[in-house]
């Protein structure tokens, strides 16, 4: 069976079958008739599986035309009710939007905070005017420099790789001036001589592409990111959250039940049962009385255990960790003690050293080395992310004054607090009036 993808009315043959002229078994297709069909196959035409197959009863394309979308995933009648159909969306975006909920969460957080750090130029160690591709590497499908990061770092952490094209480049350096992030499924890899060959839509774009790889190891075209070994976490975080949810809906475990020694209607226990509530309510905290030797038993099993939460959190804990995220910040539990404001304050410092930073420097030295000559680098600005307190800045400001590194306007301008100060004027040069006896000599 072939693999079949359209974008745009063009097709794109991801993986095939060996050509029709060498068939694998050495029966042409198209010569073989269905088994235990008592009519000869002239009578509906060959069975033919091919790419040239025409539309017809007994001579289509696999399942469906070829002109046409692949038909989205149903369930069959008979299907079973716990059974979840797959997400009929395309491509890698339609797996991740049928993950966890917790998946989506840390990949937005870890895409969108490096999203929004400004991206800037460095060459000598020294910061350069910003290139217009830095506020809109592509105006005719981004809106902004945001757009296009936050694509760009989703993709290199759910799919473990991006493929980024150059739509236009510098006539003078050749460098990409515009490009933006291609969709992961309609981008084909191959080895070609031990060299890596890209085509989009049956076109070569190999010149023109930049792949970007989470993990990978010599020889292995793909890149691979940490989804790919979160696979039973992620199975067993969907599942209990689905047995909580049925659970849930099921009215869920009462904490005690009511025992009465003879039979009853449904309005007795109904009648029962509201005693108890307003007996409850009007006690005021003294005790319930039972009569009539009803008996109040409570249950063993708390609906905190029934829903297993405990091991619910341990899977998505271990998520979180594999994306790069610190539970704590997807209201988890850490796994150490109560967290002070002093470690909570320095919680984002963490998520930037131990997880955003590799990212950001991974991706952005890639970046650097395709869009900019050697010798000049683009970086993100962390500041936003991590600075400190204002207090703490303030005492920073002041000790860098002090020392000549920086001056008042310069602190003005790096928090943005108005207008620079007036430059004070030199003091007036003063006229020196020499003495009688001085004119004289």
């Amino acid at each position: 069976m072939r693999e079949h993808l359209s974008l745009a009315g063009n097709d794109l043959h991801v993986r095939g079958l060996p050509p029709r002229d060498n068939p694998p078994n050495g029966i042409p297709p198209g010569d073989n008739p269905a088994p235990n069909n008592p009519n000869p196959p002239g009578d509906f035409g060959p069975l033919s599986v091919g790419p040239d197959a025409s539309e017809g009863f007994g001579n289509t394309h696999v399942m469906y035309p070829v002109g046409s979308e692949p038909p989205g995933v149903q369930a069959w009648s008979g299907w079973p009710i716990g059974w979840a159909t797959p997400n009929g969306s395309p491509g890698w975006m339609g797996q991740i939007s049928g993950l966890v909920d917790l998946v989506f969460a840390c990949l937005d957080l870890n895409s969108s905070v490096l999203a929004t750090m400004p991206p800037y130029e460095v060459r000598d160690d020294q910061r350069q005017p910003p290139l217009p591709w830095m506020t809109n590497p592509e105006p005719l499908v981004y809106n902004a420099w945001t757009d296009f990061a936050k694509e760009l770092f989703w993709c290199y952490q759910a799919v473990g790789e991006v493929f980024i094209v150059a739509t236009a480049r510098y006539a003078d350096t050749g460098f990409p001036m515009r490009f933006m992030v291609a969709n992961p499924a309609f981008v084909s890899v191959e080895q070609v001589g031990g060299v890596s060959r890209y085509s989009i839509l049956g076109t070569d774009v190999t010149a023109d592409l930049l792949h970007i790889k989470y993990a990978s190891w010599p020889g292995d075209p793909h890149g691979h990111g940490p989804l790919e070994v979160a696979g039973a976490r992620i199975l067993a975080a969907e599942a209990l959250t689905r047995y909580a949810t049925q659970l849930a809906l099921a009215g869920g475990i009462p904490w005690a039940v009511l025992k009465y020694p003879r039979r009853a209607s449904r309005s007795q226990m109904a009648q029962m049962q509201a005693d108890w509530i307003a007996a409850r309510r009007s006690a005021m905290g003294a005790p319930a009385v039972l009569a009539d030797g009803v008996e109040l038993e409570v249950t063993a099993t708390s609906p905190k255990d029934m829903a297993l939460a405990e091991l619910q959190k341990f899977s998505e804990s271990r998520i979180c960790i594999l994306l790069g995220v610190p539970p704590f910040l997807m209201g988890l539990p850490s796994g150490g003690d109560s967290l002070t404001y002093a470690n909570v304050s320095s919680l984002f410092d963490y998520h930037w050293r131990a997880s955003l930073r590799p990212k950001a420097a991974d991706v952005m030295a890639n970046l650097s080395g395709w869009l900019l000559p050697r010798g000049t680098d683009v970086e993100l600005d962390r500041d936003e992310y991590v600075k400190p307190g204002l207090l703490e800045r303030s005492q920073a400001y002041d000790i860098l004054v002090r020392i000549g590194a920086m001056t008042a306007n310069e602190v003005r301008a790096e928090e943005r607090i108005g207008a620079p100060l007036p430059t004070p004027a030199a003091p007036a040069a003063l006229t020196v009036v020499p003495t009688p006896e001085e004119a004289s000599a």
